[in-house]
């Protein structure tokens, strides 16, 4: 852990030295993502301290950082809806590929200044370095901005969300979308081996519990069929439904279900219950259109998953899916929205701040961004993409009838989704010890290393690599 206090130092002197230097590259970091529309080149233009409080109708300016255009466009919509706000965004979007977006981050909050962030973004992989780790000092607490317990509970936040966005009881970050994960089926593969499509019946098939998966994908293999595509469509379920995280008391620690997760990624392998492939790669996206090895029965996973991986992938197998409580609660992925609290210096930038977050991550309205986003109705008179978000409230009043899942309403099985996942076993660590691990699993699975190797090569490589001891 002493990696911290060098990791800071080394920040704050990066800052000094370049505010030394009188340079801002804002310019560079906003033109490298065209979807802007160019806006952030000319908003950056106009970057200044001014808080609007003088009264003379300047607008406020508030520099919003985000490592995609998802949320810019989320400022351009909130500025067309409410004009009389007087709020001037000014975006800088660094992708997270090759770790650009955190050191960059980083920097310009510790610099501070006009350009330092007023509101940033940070997604699960990293959350916690920002919520509740070594950078976490430096958000608001989101009661400082008017944004209480009361309005989450109201809203019907998702607790894990509240709990990842939480340090020490105090809230520090919302987001918007939720992403507890399901079980996406094939129905067709459903009917043949199980006798139906019913997602009240296929739950109970590949649950709960692994006991239950395991004996479907007997009955699966039995029939010609691959449960999943390989054994990362597991590693999710169980990684974040574990009872601890990778780090306890400062040390690293292997909870006793993610490291049966070793077992079970061999007993995929060897018993032909999967097709071997690799999330992400192009057997694993051939999976989803049925064109692999083994037709596969199903993905476990969230709403984007569906809505923004398999859509594009699933070919002629769409309108052939539904999904159903999966086998453990678990959640993957999502952004949440931190402010700096600089901001709470002054008191005009401070409320067009919480405004714009509490729109995002806690208004339940039909003019609320989570309305819009549930509903896919960002783009007025357009269908858009439907998600699943934060509030159970807006879920429950919105349609979330899906053509790809032939017309079920995914929030009938989201909502329970979102309130069984936990987030009390993430560590601000958690994206390179997960890659570390995967690795010496996959190993282990393909017969190159004991049990006992691969264990103690992952302790290795993380004490090699994060400085950080075993138990």
């Amino acid at each position: 852990m002493k990696r911290t206090l060098a990791l800071l130092t080394a920040i704050i002197m990066l800052a000094s030295l370049l505010a030394a230097c009188g340079g801002s590259n804002k310019d560079n970091n906003s033109g490298s993502n065209s979807s802007t529309g160019g806006n952030t080149s000319s908003n950056t233009e106009s970057t200044g301290n001014s808080g609007g409080s003088s009264g003379s109708g300047e607008k406020i300016k508030i520099n919003l950082w985000s490592f995609t255009d998802e949320i810019p466009k989320m400022a351009e919509k909130y500025v067309q809806l409410f004009p009389e706000k007087n709020v001037e965004f000014n975006p800088t979007i660094i992708a997270t590929t090759e770790g650009a977006y955190q050191p960059a981050l980083d920097q310009a909050i510790v610099g501070g200044g006009s350009d330092a962030p007023d509101i940033y973004a940070a997604e699960a992989a990293f959350v916690l370095k920002y919520a509740q780790g070594d950078m976490s000092d430096f958000a608001a607490a989101y009661a400082d901005l008017g944004l209480t317990d009361d309005m989450v509970k109201e809203a019907g936040i998702a607790e894990y969300t509240v709990e990842i966005g939480s340090k020490d009881g105090v809230l520090k970050a919302l987001g918007y979308q939720a992403t507890g994960g399901a079980f996406i089926y094939r129905r067709s593969i459903a009917k043949d081996v199980f006798g139906t499509d019913d997602p009240q019946v296929i739950k109970d098939e590949i649950g709960p519990g692994w006991d239950k998966f395991f004996e479907a994908a007997e009955k699966l293999k039995a029939k010609g069929y691959a449960i999943v595509s390989g054994d990362g469509d597991i590693w999710h379920p169980i990684e974040n439904s574990s009872d601890q995280g990778w780090i306890v008391d400062g040390k690293l620690h292997i909870d006793p279900k993610r490291e049966a997760f070793l077992d079970m990624s061999k007993r995929l392998k060897d018993n032909g219950y999967h097709n071997d492939t690799r999330d992400w790669q192009e057997a694993w996206f051939a999976d989803m259109n049925g064109s692999g090895p083994k037709p596969v029965f199903g993905f476990f996973g969230p709403a984007w998953l569906i809505n923004y991986v398999m859509k594009d992938n699933v070919g002629d197998t769409f309108g052939d899916w539904a999904v159903t409580e999966p086998t453990t609660g678990f959640f993957w992925g999502g952004t949440w929205l931190l402010a700096n609290k600089e901001v709470l210096k002054d008191e005009a930038k401070k409320q067009a701040v919480a405004d714009f977050i509490k729109w995002v991550t806690l208004d339940t309205s039909e003019t609320g961004l989570q309305y819009f986003w549930a509903n896919g109705t960002m783009v007025e008179g357009e269908q858009g993409t439907k998600d699943s978000v934060a509030s159970s409230v807006v879920m429950e009043k919105s349609n979330g009838e899906l053509d790809i899942l032939g017309g079920q309403n995914m929030f009938d099985v989201f909502v329970p989704a979102n309130a069984n996942a936990t987030g009390k076993n993430l560590t601000q660590y958690d994206e390179s010890i997960n890659l570390i691990w995967r690795d010496q699993v996959r190993e282990y699975a393909a017969g190159n290393k004991s049990r006992e190797q691969a264990l103690a090569d992952f302790k290795k490589r993380v004490k090699d690599e994060l400085g950080i001891d075993s138990e």
